[in-house]
């Protein structure tokens, strides 16, 4: 069994690239795999390894400059979810290309998962899942507003055109683990919205603290890892992964005829040239001969 932790925390480093490679390091040293991001605001990422393993990694991130705060979201995988460790720097933690949103400075009030289907069944308050399209379409909160963007960088555009029908309105806001809500409800006071409101801990923790039988959560939940979806109780969920367009599909969904492993689902099939199928099948060739030989392919989760 092995444990992964969700975890984002925005603060200011000076130096980012100071803390990179003995982050990388740490993590190699204590057999943690997965990704974590770096920048001068902040620290986000998904990790996986031993529970001793994690527990020893996340006392080293809390001993960052201003990280003694952070909290993380823990789940558990039968396979491992990554195959390597990366630490990488960005401008961005998470993206949204609006240089004046400060989530340090101030965020939306938060609601705990217990009290979330209290605030979201109000009829003066207006849902918005702020994911992107792909995530939204296996699973979402009832009566949620689905902007179908397809990266959290179109959010502000999409809310430029829209926010007209949210005069009046409270904004409760969602997301996986609970970071794009932390600049989107900043973006939101930013254009002068007042009551703005974010589940906290995100979706993670809602399926973990709120019984399914109590739930208005429909569907499963995207994770950014092998897993591919989480529901209730954070148990594994059905979905696998198109590894041509990267989003989940069902197992139901490989008997379409446009599946092809590696190569096309019924999602990309249209999108892509037969060039570019092409070279998929290489790259998927290139993974089966790696495995009969025992090694793993960088192409590979």
């Amino acid at each position: 069994m092995y444990t992964v932790a969700a975890l984002y925390h925005f603060t200011r480093f000076d130096d980012p690239a100071a803390i990179k490679d003995p982050l990388l390091a740490a993590c190699r040293e204590h057999g943690i795999s997965g990704t974590l991001l770096l920048a001068k605001e902040g620290i986000n990422g998904t990790i996986a390894g031993s529970a001793t393993g994690i527990a020893a990694i996340l006392k080293v991130i809390r001993a960052l400059p201003g990280c003694a705060n952070l909290e993380h979201k823990e789940s558990h995988a039968t396979v491992p979810p990554f195959n390597r460790m990366k630490v990488r720097l960005k401008k961005e933690i998470v993206t949204m290309g609006q240089p004046d949103v400060d989530p340090v400075e101030k965020v939306g009030k938060y609601v705990a998962p217990e009290d979330w289907n209290e605030l979201i069944s109000a009829p003066d308050v207006a849902v918005i899942d702020t994911r992107n399209d792909y995530e939204v379409a296996i699973g979402t909160f009832d009566g949620a507003i689905d902007p179908e963007t397809k990266s959290f960088g179109e959010f502000p555009a999409w809310w430029e055109e829209n926010k007209d029908r949210f005069h009046n309105k409270r904004i409760a806001m969602f997301c996986t683990g609970g970071i794009r809500c932390e600049k989107s409800t900043n973006y939101l006071l930013g254009q002068g919205v007042e009551d703005v409101f974010h589940l906290k801990g995100g979706i993670l923790k809602y399926l973990e603290e709120v019984p399914e039988e109590d739930s208005t959560w429909n569907g499963d939940c995207f994770v950014f890892d092998a897993r591919v979806s989480v529901g209730h109780g954070l148990k594994e969920g059905p979905h696998e992964l198109c590894h041509a367009c990267r989003q989940p599909i069902l197992p139901s969904d490989k008997s379409r005829p446009e599946y092809e492993d590696g190569v096309s689902c019924h999602q990309c099939f249209d999108t892509t040239t037969e060039d570019a199928k092409n070279r998929f099948r290489e790259r998927q060739k290139q993974i089966r001969l790696s495995a009969e030989r025992g090694e793993k392919h960088m192409g590979e989760f």
